[in-house]
């Protein structure tokens, strides 16, 4: 890590081609920062590397499918020293509301939000155990895009709230082993962010925010060594609330959101 707090030599960004992974990736591209930039859209993946080559980055851009574990295990362990590893990629039902849809969709979802983040943090822990601590006694930071949506099973977004939150849970619990290690572990958990992926949706989007104030967001909690940020903070409070009421209750208000 070097100079400011969101100044680091080299990271490694999964879902680097668009909304929170793009905004991150030109966040941290600094003069002579190595970005390791991951992602299934190559066009996209380019747009963004030639932006953070302006800025004096020095962009690496891979083809990859987070589900595929060996290749993303492979991915890292080529990249060499990482200051800072994102497990962002991840998608959502589609703008699509009903958690009894196709199997193949539900299956999907986790695959993507859940295994495809476990294969990106657990390559990454191992490769970072190796590492030299800087003068901090930090070896490498993670940092994981979970969801508010982590926080309250509502209706509509079963197999998306269920994923984010044992991403979420799991990020937080291994804090302190991680620790231990020399590894600083985060959970990100953003509400609505502005991007391709939410542009979907059919319903309504309270405290929707731009990817560029999440990013920050993001890196100013990892720079900091927090376990977990949630933003906004007051749709944090709002979904932890929902979590505790009865699940007939949070149903009947759901319905009403919806209906606007």
């Amino acid at each position: 890590m070097v100079g400011a707090m969101n100044k680091y030599a080299s990271a490694l960004i999964t879902g680097a081609s668009s909304g929170i992974g793009a905004a991150l990736a030109i966040e941290l591209a600094h003069p002579g920062v190595r970005l390791h930039l991951g992602g299934r859209d190559m066009g996209r993946l380019h747009e963004v590397a030639e932006s953070c080559e302006v800025r004096g980055a020095h962009p690496e851009i891979h083809a990859v499918d987070v589900r595929d574990a060996d290749g993303v295990a492979a991915w890292i362990a080529a990249a060499g020293h990482l200051d800072l590893v994102v497990a962002n990629a991840g998608i959502n039902a589609g703008g699509s509301r009903h958690d009894l849809g196709p199997d193949a969709r539900t299956r999907e979802i986790f695959a993507a939000n859940l295994d495809g983040m476990l294969n990106t943090v657990l390559p990454a822990v191992a490769a970072m155990r190796d590492q030299v601590p800087g003068t901090d006694g930090i070896r490498g930071r993670i940092a994981v895009v979970a969801s508010i949506a982590a926080f309250v099973p509502l209706p509509g977004g079963a197999a998306y709230s269920a994923a984010k939150a044992a991403a979420d849970t799991w990020t937080v619990a291994c804090t302190r082993d991680a620790r231990r290690a020399g590894i600083h572990m985060t959970s990100a958990c953003p509400g609505y962010i502005r991007t391709p992926m939410t542009e979907r949706n059919e319903f309504p989007m309270p405290g929707l925010m731009d990817s560029d104030r999440a990013a920050k967001l993001i890196l100013r909690a990892v720079a900091a060594g927090r376990r977990r940020v949630t933003f906004p903070w007051w749709m944090g409070l709002l979904a932890r609330t929902g979590g505790l009421l009865p699940p007939a209750v949070l149903e009947r208000l759901s319905r009403l959101v919806e209906r606007g």
